[in-house]
């Protein structure tokens, strides 16, 4: 004899509804209130989706990772066809091997063939020589120049000091990174770089700054910092018009850097088409 119990939850169950397995539910709310300074719902199902980008492999030590997928690839360990001299726009002069891409001391700085801006993320990995030689300023010494006259130093800052608005990660001549996160020499060191690039007005006035966030080995050292110009050497910099979009250099400064997996991803920071008019203090 069946359980009372058991045959009324067999009907309930031959009672249900039958959903599909596929079958897609509403997402989000249209009844919430709306996000000041935008036009979307709080929880909007409508909001549009990021795109997805699927991430690189992360470098080690020993072996180079690989780029985003929406990334343009700079140099991935193979050649420099990417890149030219920036003295003659000549053939790259420094040499290609085993993955990485070396300085040829006194041959001059190395500058990309394309252009990239005005806002931008870029990820560059190096290993200053090994075993060291000089000191200071003399050491491992190279640089990461945006729109190709905005240095991000490169320097063997481990147990090397210097001065410090010259140090590894420092905006040269103006900012010091606010830690050292340097790893000794002949170890692989990364540097990822976020760039919102600077506007001019129509008749060359600055109307926003450079401002750059720096990660030196995973570590934050430049944190949404705003130049105060270009990074000339002893010198106070000050900003000259360019184009929104401009090279990337790499700087020879006559020690055998090496440079390995270098990629450049275009980022949109947000306008006012975006967001409406932001929201307002007291909102």
């Amino acid at each position: 004899m069946k359980s009372p119990l058991l045959t009324s939850i067999a009907a309930l169950v031959l009672a249900a509804p039958a959903f599909a397995a596929d079958e897609k539910h509403p997402i989000g709310y249209q009844d919430t209130p709306i996000i000041p300074g935008t036009k979307w719902h709080v929880h909007d199902g409508e909001r549009p989706q990021p795109p997805v980008v699927t991430p690189g492999e992360p470098s080690t030590i020993e072996k180079a990772g690989t780029a985003p997928s929406d990334a343009t690839v700079l140099f991935d360990g193979k050649d420099l066809s990417k890149w030219k001299m920036e003295k003659d726009g000549g053939e790259a002069a420094w040499k290609v091997e085993d993955g990485h891409m070396e300085v040829v001391p006194k041959s001059g700085y190395l500058m990309t063939k394309d252009e990239f801006g005005p806002d931008f993320q870029l990820h560059l990995e190096f290993a200053t020589p090994n075993p060291p030689s000089g000191d200071s300023q003399g050491r491992g010494n190279s640089g990461c120049f945006l729109f190709g006259r905005y240095e991000i130093q490169v320097l063997d800052s481990y147990n090397n000091p210097t001065y410090a608005d010259g140090g590894a990660t420092a905006i040269y001549g103006y900012m010091p990174p606010q830690v050292n996160a340097s790893r000794p020499p002949g170890v692989w060191q990364m540097y990822d770089i976020i760039v919102e690039g600077p506007r001019f007005t129509p008749d060359g006035k600055l109307a926003k700054p450079l401002v750059v966030t720096v990660l030196h080995n995973g570590v934050v050292t430049q944190n949404h910092t705003a130049l105060i110009g270009e990074t000339p050497h002893r010198k106070v910099g000050e900003y000259h018009a360019h184009p929104e979009k401009g090279p990337l250099k790499l700087q020879d400064h006559g020690n055998p850097m090496r440079y390995r997996n270098i990629w450049i991803r275009d980022l949109h920071m947000p306008t006012p088409e975006d967001i409406g008019d932001g929201p307002k203090i007291g909102q």
